[in-house]
């Protein structure tokens, strides 16, 4: 299993400015039936640890030296410098289900699209699961050289999953098809209409907040 070491944290409020000095992110460990545990980490080790677990595999948190395994479940970053700034660990229990988004690999030549001309669309990129922490995959691999002609379709029901894990999504939802080349084109003059549209309702609204702002005499 990943690791990444962490230290309990001590400093608060304006002191934690030292952290990013030190290159260290704030974070938070907490779960069912555990207390929260304020803590920081290397931000260069920990954006290693989460390439590789992303928030669906289960990482050990070695906090001083004690174990704790967790996902990791929210990150906040500087919306300029796009850096991370405070991360939330979940630590899980081993022995209850959770339920957590896992990302979709597509792999493979969908001969409708080379063949035909066609568009790959995919209606999904990741897709909801249950299952125990130690279950849970990385990824989930949707091989899309079963899409030969137009009329294909690959499902929900269609995905390999690992053992004792559930997707709560319907069977019948369609995540991926090749679009024709006529279908593409017509989806495509819908979203400009589409645009057009909402341009025309902005500037309509702002016409008429002028006549109502303009002063009367």
């Amino acid at each position: 299993m990943i690791s990444l070491d962490a230290k309990i944290r001590k400093d608060f409020g304006k002191k934690t400015k030292s952290l990013k000095m030190q290159d260290r992110v704030s974070a938070v460990v907490y779960g069912p039936g555990v207390k929260n545990v304020s803590v920081d980490v290397d931000e260069k080790e920990f954006k290693k640890v989460f390439q590789k677990a992303g928030e669906s595999s289960l990482i050990d948190l070695l906090v001083e030296g004690e174990k704790k395994p967790v996902l990791i479940k929210e990150i906040q970053r500087n919306p300029i410098t796009d850096r991370v700034i405070h991360i939330d660990f979940f630590q899980a229990s081993l022995k209850e289900e959770v339920e957590v988004m896992v990302p979709l690999v597509f792999e493979g030549v969908a001969f409708a699209e080379k063949d035909l001309g066609g568009t790959l669309n995919k209606n999904m990129s990741e897709i909801e699961v249950k299952a125990l922490p130690q279950n849970l995959p990385h990824e989930i691999i949707v091989n899309i050289e079963s899409l030969k002609t137009f009329e294909d379709h690959i499902l929900v029901r269609d995905l390999v999953l690992p053992p004792n894990v559930t997707v709560l999504k319907k069977p019948d939802e369609i995540i991926a098809s090749v679009l024709t080349p006529q279908k593409v084109e017509e989806e495509l003059a819908t979203e400009i209409k589409e645009d057009i549209e909402n341009v025309e309702k902005v500037v309509k609204e702002k016409k008429e907040e002028v006549i109502i702002d303009e002063p009367k005499e």
